[in-house]
């Protein structure tokens, strides 16, 4: 199961840290990715990690801005994401990869968490 949590409102040019936790882990994972859709578009990859090594992947948009990190100990992920704009507002969710390639479309993502809700004020 994964459990995405730290949601919440911010206005423009605030921070905030999501947390996913990843238990029962007895399926393959190569990796987590945080991904995020916001009202009436597609969703989005917006950053990844490697559980192995750490490799670690950001959408051009988010670079600078957000930061992925891992606790292998705590099986979990984390997404700190600062300067954050309305653009930004989504509902965030997590999910474990399952094969070694990234796909944005989220095709190699095969265990998803409940998505957590991140709205930025102007």
């Amino acid at each position: 199961q994964l459990q995405a949590s730290g949601g919440g409102l911010v206005q423009t040019g605030g921070s905030l840290r999501l947390s996913c936790a990843v238990s029962g882990r007895s399926f393959a994972s190569y990796g987590i990715g945080w991904f995020r859709q916001a009202p009436g578009k597609d969703r989005e990859l917006v950053a990844d990690i490697r559980w192995r090594d750490g490799n670690i992947y950001y959408r051009n948009s988010v670079k600078d801005r957000f930061t992925i990190s891992r606790d292998n100990a705590k099986n979990t992920v984390f997404l700190q994401m600062n300067s954050l704009s309305p653009e930004d507002t989504a509902v965030y969710y997590c999910a474990s990869r399952n094969s070694i390639g990234i796909s944005i479309d989220g095709s190699s993502y095969g265990y998803w968490g409940q998505g957590t809700l991140v709205t930025v004020s102007s």
